[in-house]
């Protein structure tokens, strides 16, 4: 199993703004009846989740940008990316952790914004 070059695929479709390529991007990287939840979206399906991708560029005009490799053991990752608005300005960073089903692919991701509140 390559995570590696899973994250890469599913982080290039976040960059891609014909929804065509973007579907054959995540054909090889999420899985058909994928599920992808963040703070603001709960999306089953990876048709769906090219449309969501497709409205978040829209809507922001900004550009989804993986700032760390993938980490992960088992059937399961975790990587960092940030959403770089048009005028480069950061709009928000997170980190995405996913379950991957028998062939490598996403089956389940959840998305967070920013990082933890430190204790104390």
């Amino acid at each position: 199993m390559n995570w590696q070059q899973t994250v890469t695929d599913y982080g290039a479709a976040w960059q891609e703004a014909d929804r065509g390529k973007r579907i054959e991007i995540l054909a090889r990287c999420f899985a058909e009846d994928g599920i992808y939840v963040d703070p603001m979206a709960k999306v089953k399906g990876r048709s769906n989740l090219c449309d969501h991708i497709g409205e978040v560029a829209q809507s922001t005009g900004g550009k989804l940008e993986l700032t760390s490799k993938a980490n992960g053991h088992n059937d399961v990752i975790h990587f960092n990316w940030r959403l770089v608005g048009p005028d480069g300005s950061i709009v928000v960073a997170g980190h995405d952790f996913a379950r991957l089903d028998a062939e490598g692919k996403i089956a389940h991701l959840a998305g967070f914004f920013g990082d933890p509140e430190p204790l104390g």
